[in-house]
């Protein structure tokens, strides 16, 4: 945006008065003030209740306030606003629009107007008129335009944040990180929300524009782009596409030859840019991780602060019963039978903002949820649902707060089906959203957010599950059925108890824990002990049946890759240790680096058929790529910058067709690759390239590995490269 703009005369009376000629948006001072340096080249951008300032330059004849007065015109769509231009000589806190000349502001061919927008005006990008009356005549202009976002720095704004320091973690930093993988074994990715890439402002203005509700009804759309809950659920639905012109086209299953693989991403203005230059055609692909980053990159632009949050062990309630079935069979292979799912981990935003329609209990961080799942009044959305209500288990407060709910609390039911029937069941109410993580203010830790959604684990009244899975019931009856497999005790939570197959209710008398050893890396031995307590005082005869089973994060495991079947012989009330491990030789040809097992062990009475059921999903860490920059991961824009990226062997055999590859958008131009046809153990490959980046701000170089043996990626790293001007 240039230092001096020309203006357009659009009618009046033009002989004898002043004439404006030119208008100075005063961008660089404005910028500063209102924190939007490097948002925008092409347009003034300013946040709501915050003066500004622009200069107006006259010519043929100075400016005369005594016969000639000004008025600014604010337009949106067809709401426009009059602002008499006044004099004053000290600063005061109007409701509406405000115009003000200050002493010192008139000099003989200009003037100095400081404006001022309610705190409530709608975010957009507004057409600025001058109009110059003097006695019946009128002169118009049209100078411009300017984009009014939220004001988190202003206390009367929904989006208040009282602190600079989240401020600068959750509005301007242009860096974040997803924790990915699982519980057992939590990995990261860096992120560039990429906010100050040239365009992506554009391309958030573009979005709100394209929305149903704008093209629907544009007065009422602009009337409530005001509210932060209304934007909030307007760009949750457009950052999917799936009702409307929106950004990013979902896959979770087959092949992505159509578009980029999901995990490829490594920044938002990628995908912004892409979306705009295809005339709004949804980019492919996306998954949870690449919508809610989107989403976070849209709305930390609008002005609203907000951070990208995981879920380990989502569930997906699909019936609203607060309740996940999951289906094994007799020998603990997990079967898809179940509409419901539990995702190893799920990522959503949360933003920050008040709920004057919720009152003040529920003002802070909201849940806004842009993966298509389930639909909000019609529409492929979810929230902004207060945090505080999961807390509290408020699942009545909008938006979706059941839904979020079950997504951190619901309880898992595990079923063990033979021959139609339903031999054995487990229930457990600590799995679903046992950790929840953000990145921590101003660090690369993760902040553990668990207990501001659950808080106090919620108390189980003892008692009798009363549930439709009893032994020997029909498993076709079950699937078929509405109703819930464990009734509400009165307190709304569940009541918990074993499963019972003896008649009478007689206790079981066998307790199971199956543990994971250690953090496993690719190439390791998978480790694991199942422990076994005989509560009776007699002996049993034990048959031990353990799957393993390769699955994606958000699905149900493929077929099992490693299985045993033992008979275990255990006395009177002994605890019961029993070790097994799978070597990298009978899983190397199915699992990849960052893939996620399920592992299930079911242990059955051979006398009195009692069976009882345990689980784990982990992943698998990835051997590590090494990238190193020329001079630290500080760089100079516009300037030429070398980088070694390497790969060594660490597994015990000769890898066939080893490719390492290197991306970086902003740094690089397309792929970078390294082939070599054997790399042998503790062989490097490697390769060197130069980066130069064209613009400022958090830039992320990613390398991959794989070879020709392998299903996937072996490996993938990542490195935050922070660009400066020279």
């Amino acid at each position: 945006m240039g230092h001096m703009q020309e203006v357009t005369y659009i009618g009046g009376t033009v002989n004898g008065h002043c004439r404006l000629k030119f208008i100075n948006f005063e961008a660089y001072e404005n910028r500063i003030s209102h924190e939007t340096q490097g948002l925008s080249q092409n347009h003034l951008v300013v946040r709501r209740g915050k003066p500004f300032k622009l200069t107006l330059l006259f010519h043929s004849r100075p400016w005369s306030p005594r016969t000639e007065s000004l008025v600014l015109e604010v337009c949106l769509g067809s709401l426009s606003e009059r602002i008499p231009v006044q004099f004053s000589e000290n600063w005061s806190h109007p409701h509406g629009w405000s115009a003000t000349i200050y002493p010192g502001d008139m000099r003989p061919q200009s003037v100095t107007i400081h404006i001022c927008s309610p705190v409530h005006s709608s975010v957009a990008l507004y057409q600025l008129l001058v109009h110059i009356n003097t006695g019946g005549h009128r002169m118009s202009y049209t100078v411009g335009a300017f984009v009014l976002l939220c004001n988190p720095w202003l206390k009367d704004d929904p989006v208040y944040m009282p602190l600079d320091v989240h401020i600068k973690e959750y509005l301007k930093s242009d860096y974040g990180l997803v924790y990915m993988g699982t519980q057992l074994n939590v990995s990261k990715r860096p992120w560039s929300f990429g906010q100050y890439e040239p365009g992506v402002l554009e391309a958030c203005l573009k979005l709100l524009q394209v929305s149903p509700q704008h093209l629907d009804d544009t007065h009422r759309d602009y009337v409530l782009r005001a509210d932060p809950v209304y934007l909030s659920r307007v760009v949750c639905a457009m950052v999917n596409c799936n009702d409307d012109l929106g950004v990013i086209e979902g896959k979770w299953q087959g092949g992505y030859k159509a578009g980029v693989r999901p995990t490829d991403w490594s920044g938002s203005a990628d995908i912004l840019h892409r979306w705009v230059s295809s005339n709004c055609s949804p980019v492919r692909y996306g998954q949870c991780w690449v919508f809610a980053s989107v989403l976070c990159t849209v709305m930390r632009v609008l002005g609203i602060p907000s951070r990208v949050v995981t879920v380990f062990n989502a569930a997906h309630d699909t019936d609203g019963s607060v309740k996940i079935e999951e289906y094994y069979t007799s020998t603990g292979e997990k079967i898809g039978l179940s509409k419901d799912s539990i995702w190893n981990f799920h990522v959503w935003v949360e933003c920050w903002m008040r709920r004057p329609d919720l009152g003040v209990g529920f003002d802070g961080w909201q849940v806004v949820d842009p993966t298509p799942q389930e639909k909000s009044a019609g529409t492929f959305c979810c929230g902004p649902c207060p945090v505080a209500a999961i807390q509290r288990r408020c699942l009545g407060a909008p938006y979706d707060s059941s839904f979020v709910y079950a997504c951190v609390d619901a309880d898992v039911i595990r079923l063990i089906v033979r021959d139609g029937l339903v031999v054995g069941r487990t229930v457990d109410n600590e799995c679903v959203g046992q950790l929840i993580y953000t990145k921590s203010v101003g660090s690369d830790r993760p902040e553990n957010l668990t207990q501001t959604y659950k808080g106090k684990k919620r108390r189980k009244q003892a008692g009798t599950v009363r549930s439709k899975a009893r032994s020997g019931q029909c498993l076709a009856d079950m699937l078929t059925s509405s109703s819930a497999l464990m009734s509400s005790t009165p307190d709304g939570g569940a009541a918990e108890t074993a499963y019972t197959p003896s008649p009478g209710g007689v206790s079981p008398g066998l307790e199971m824990s199956l543990n994971i050893e250690g953090v496993l890396s690719l190439g390791e031995s998978i480790r694991m002990f199942v422990t076994v307590i005989n509560q009776c005082s007699s002996p049993r005869v034990l048959m031990e049946h353990i799957n393993a089973q390769l699955k994606d994060y958000d699905s149900n495991p493929q077929e099992s890759f490693w299985k045993i079947h033992k008979e275990v012989h255990i006395q009177p009330f002994e605890v019961l240790t029993l070790h097994h491990t799978i070597p990298h030789s009978e899983y190397e040809s199915v699992l990849a680096g960052d893939d996620i097992v399920n592992v299930a062990v079911v242990i059955k009475d051979v006398r009195t058929k009692e069976r009882v059921l345990a689980a784990q999903e982990f992943s698998i860490s990835p051997p590590p790529i090494t990238i190193e920059i020329e001079g630290g991961y500080n760089i100079q824009m516009k300037k030429e910058y070398t980088v070694q990226v390497s790969f060594t062997n660490q597994l015990s055999k000769t890898l066939t067709g080893a490719l390492l590859t290197v991306v970086g958008s902003g740094l690089l131009q397309g792929k970078q690759e390294a082939r070599m046809v054997l790399l042998q153990p503790g062989e490097k490959i490697e390769k060197t390239v130069s980066i130069m980046a064209t613009s400022p701000g958090t830039k992320l170089l990613m390398a991959t590995f794989s070879y020709s043996n392998s299903p996937n990626i072996v490996s993938r790293s990542y490195h935050t490269v922070s660009v400066t001007t020279a």
